[in-house]
């Protein structure tokens, strides 16, 4: 086993791992935010029947001049406003296999300013 195995094994064990306390509802629907080194995007979605419900990236921010935990933030309220508008306002957050903290806990607390509960 290479090393580069052995890290694609852990990165998945760690999404099972916050995966098996985060289950989304129809009540509840799952906010699963996904980061790489350059964009993140966020997504709201309902485990139960397997559709997104409302997704935001930060392709959708205007302005250009933000840092990335800025755009963050800026990602957070906008996936708020559009999960308000199909009808959700409290969610689960599932943060996958990034720690919660930097950019992933901008968009956290994006959306708790947008209005969402969680």
């Amino acid at each position: 086993m290479n090393k580069q195995t052995r890290k694609d094994d852990a990165k998945l064990r760690r999404i099972a791992r916050v995966r098996a306390t985060v289950e989304g509802t129809t009540a509840r629907p799952r906010l699963s935010v996904r980061r790489s080194l350059a964009h993140i995007y966020v997504q709201v979605i309902d485990d139960s029947t397997g559709k997104t419900l409302a997704a935001a990236s930060d392709a959708d921010v205007k302005a250009k001049d933000l840092k990335k935990t800025e755009v963050a933030m800026e990602v957070g309220k906008m996936i708020a406003e559009r999960a308000k508008a199909k009808g959700v306002t409290a969610v689960v957050f599932d943060r996958r296999d990034k720690r919660y903290h930097g950019r992933v806990k901008a968009v956290a607390d994006g959306a708790r300013a947008g209005g969402l509960t969680f």
